[in-house]
């Protein structure tokens, strides 16, 4: 079994035994999905790339922002999962497609959108 498929049955067992899955529909799942993407921008807003050099090298900062995007990664998996959708399947599948519109030939060190290239 892949790490990521014991992490979703260790997330379902988390919650089937709360009886939440009551909760977690499509849309309250995607809308927590990205509450919990906004708490990680917190812990940089208004803060300088400079300053979150300083903030990020800070432990208890580290584990902080390492809580958030925990919370963020549960949602995610649990939300593909009741979706039905493989998320390994469904990130090789992008990433290849990325590939076509981001050649390295034309992409390598820029940021500009694919369309623009």
């Amino acid at each position: 079994m892949s790490e990521i498929k014991k992490l979703v049955e260790k997330i379902k067992k988390f919650r089937d035994e709360r009886d939440w899955m009551q909760f977690h529909n499509h849309k309250d799942m995607a809308i927590s999905l990205v509450l919990e993407a906004t708490e990680v921008l917190e812990h940089f807003q208004w803060r300088s790339l400079k300053d979150i050099e300083k903030y990020v090298k800070k432990n208890k900062n580290r584990e902080a922002i390492g809580e958030e995007l925990a919370d963020v990664a549960i949602y995610l998996l649990e939300l593909a999962d009741n979706l039905g959708i493989n998320l390994t399947d469904a990130i090789e599948k992008k990433l290849i497609k990325n590939a076509k519109k981001y050649p390295v030939q034309k992409a390598k060190g820029k940021y500009t959108k694919y369309n623009k290239l």
